[in-house]
């Protein structure tokens, strides 16, 4: 009985202290797809991923029922860093339902222009400037939006010492005269020399601008003992999946002093327990209770734990020795990688080896298998001797209507255009002249369980058995590498198949032979592809990826690294006219790839299962596109 009238307390004193309209309630998932375009549109980086925001301490006078309720300390503030946009899970900061959607709007395009200096109050103001100098109809939603934030907001009348110094800073650099801020500077904003610096937990919440990123504050700080402390580079297995940012700090390791020393009678025995020096992170088995934990904690405490050499050689250990691991061929491949902070190509960054399998047994693919290699193997033989549309002819079977059009409109221009009306189309078999090469990404991921009989490796391995078989009997020539990494000088690209080696039992042995490795430093291994492809003489050369995840490595390469990376890749090979298509079966695959591909340069397999048909499918449609 208690505990219900305590949860009814609860829940009656929390809504009576809030200050939200709930009735107007916006969340972000009904917001996700336009404030992700309206990012991009205004210039962001598609690399940037948009994420529930964590709750952070707040600022600014409290009433007296939110001390009753002990709310009102933290809210999800929106914040932009390198790799991600942070917005809330919901808005209801204003009492309509359209002004809390145009507050989304308005961060979105705000961020977009945003530049940080490390003075949040100047970033954001010159921010504001910039979003409506360049987007002058949104003007008049952002004034309305001022206009009532400014009401919500204490007066600096109502507040005491800094506070409400702090206060009348705010709105000063709210009411600034936007027209004339919006001539500052292209580079980025300044810092005023004389102006007081205002913190953003002397305040309340400025729901128009944008919190600044703790990434600077949670920099790794040198340890005490003089040693430099390196990153951890032992992969360790995520329990749960988050897409929160939290704050963290770095704290002092305090295990060590006098962990069994009591100061208190030796008769309470029942709190001895409470003094014994226990590793939690290691000895402790995971309740399932992290993340709630997680959310609970105001920041998150960093401690070095002396363990860094340890798991290095832990991870080397698990590096196989020269003799177990594959046969490298040649000596390695020096490639450059994209420096996105810089905007440059940094020379030979990489170095990318090829390897072949000691040992590979005979691939027995099973019945079913073979009768799906078959079925594609002759659907894929129908296109060797189909015939195409030749367009803007002089003479043929059917009208062209769009050489119609274009002839028309230059006939009009120019009456004394006397040039041949080819306003005609015909179908006539033409030489196939295609090559591709298909990049299998073999990561550590692909060990994961595809359904209960399959893993993604094996998965993969079906469809290159399967696009192998394919391709023989079309008679385009094709090329097989799969790649891992483990650090850009150790990038490890599989050999698997030639372009001028027969598809035969010893090649469908080394695919056979193909297992999950390392990590997926794929802007590496796809400059290391274009080389092989550049040599080839085709008209059309298709690059096609097959992965299952996002890019990342151990040194720094994890998140929008990574991503421009690649991105920077990709957009190397259509310059040496490549075609690059990727087909993954990453779910989440929408948030990135049309950033690194284009909108129509992937495919998405929702079902494992369905990756052998749809590459195939895949390389049909590629091969009639020209």
């Amino acid at each position: 009985m208690e505990e219900w009238i305590g949860r009814r307390w609860h829940q009656f004193i929390t809504r009576a202290a809030s200050t939200e309209h709930d009735r107007a309630r916006v969340h972000l998932d009904e917001m996700r797809r336009p404030i992700e375009m309206l990012f991009k549109a205004a210039g962001g980086s598609g690399a940037v991923r948009l994420r529930i925001a964590s709750a952070q301490e707040r600022g600014g006078p409290r009433s007296w029922l939110q001390k009753v309720a002990g709310s009102g300390t933290h809210d999800e503030l929106p914040q932009l860093d390198a790799d991600s946009l942070a917005l809330p899970a919901s808005i209801a900061v204003f009492a309509e339902t359209g002004l809390n959607r145009d507050l989304y709007v308005w961060l979105a395009v705000m961020a977009a222009c945003h530049v940080a200096s490390g003075d949040w109050v100047a970033d954001n103001g010159w921010a504001t400037a910039t979003a409506l100098a360049c987007f002058p109809g949104l003007r008049s939603r952002y004034e309305r939006l001022l206009q009532l934030h400014l009401a919500q907001r204490p007066l600096p009348e109502q507040l005491k010492g800094p506070e409400a110094a702090a206060e009348a800073g705010i709105r000063a650099a709210l009411m600034v005269d936007l027209t004339a801020a919006s001539t500052a500077d292209q580079h980025g904003p300044t810092t005023p020399a004389r102006r007081p610096v205002i913190g953003v937990t002397q305040v309340a919440p400025v729901w128009l601008w944008l919190s600044p990123s703790f990434q600077d504050s949670s920099a790794p700080q040198p340890r005490r003992d003089g040693l430099e402390q390196q990153p951890d580079p032992t992969p360790r297995p995520s329990t749960q999946d988050d897409a929160k940012r939290r704050r963290a700090h770095h704290a002092q390791d305090e295990s060590d002093r006098s962990g069994m020393m009591m100061f208190f009678r030796a008769e309470s025995i029942l709190s001895w327990s409470e003094h014994v020096r226990v590793n939690r992170q290691t000895d402790d088995d995971d309740d399932g209770q992290a993340l709630k934990a997680a959310d609970d904690m105001q920041s998150l405490a960093i401690v070095p734990d002396g363990q860094t050499s340890a798991g290095r050689i832990k991870f080397d250990l698990d590096l196989p020795a020269a003799n177990q691991d594959d046969e490298p061929l040649g000596s390695g491949v020096k490639l450059p990688e994209w420096n996105w902070k810089k905007q440059i190509l940094v020379p030979d960054r990489c170095s990318a080896q090829l390897l072949l399998a000691r040992q590979s047994e005979p691939f027995r693919p099973d019945a079913a298998l073979r009768l799906t290699a078959k079925r594609v193997r002759r659907r894929l033989e129908a296109l060797r001797d189909l015939p195409r549309h030749v367009h803007a002819q002089s003479q043929g079977d059917e009208l062209d209507l769009d050489a119609w059009v274009q002839w028309r409109t230059a006939l009009q221009a120019s009456p004394r255009h006397d040039d041949e009306a080819r306003v005609y189309s015909r179908r006539q078999a033409m030489e196939r002249s295609l090559a591709c090469l298909l990049l299998a990404d073999l990561s550590l991921s692909t060990d994961a369980w595809a359904n209960n009989q399959q893993r993604v490796i094996d998965v993969i391995r079906d469809a290159l058995y399967v696009f192998g078989e394919a391709l023989t009997g079309l008679g385009d020539p094709f090329a097989m590498l799969g790649f891992s990494s483990v650090r850009r000088q150790n990038v490890r690209m599989h050999l698997l198949k030639r372009f001028n080696e027969p598809w035969n039992a010893q090649i469908q042995a080394r695919v056979g032979a193909i297992k999950p490795g390392y990590y997926t430093r794929m802007g590496a291994a796809i400059r290391y592809a274009i080389k092989g492809l550049q040599e080839r003489p085709e008209r059309q050369r298709l690059l096609l990826l097959l992965t299952d995840g996002k890019p990342n490595d151990l040194d720094a390469y994890e998140g929008r690294h990574g991503l421009e990376d690649t991105r920077q890749a990709v957009v190397e090979a259509q310059t040496a006219g490549l075609v690059p298509y990727c087909v993954t079966i990453d779910q989440d695959a929408h948030d990135y790839l049309p950033f690194l591909f284009g909108q129509r340069g992937y495919a998405v397999v929702h079902r494992p299962t369905d990756l052998v048909s749809k590459l195939s499918a895949v390389y049909a449609s590629l091969a009639m596109a020209k």
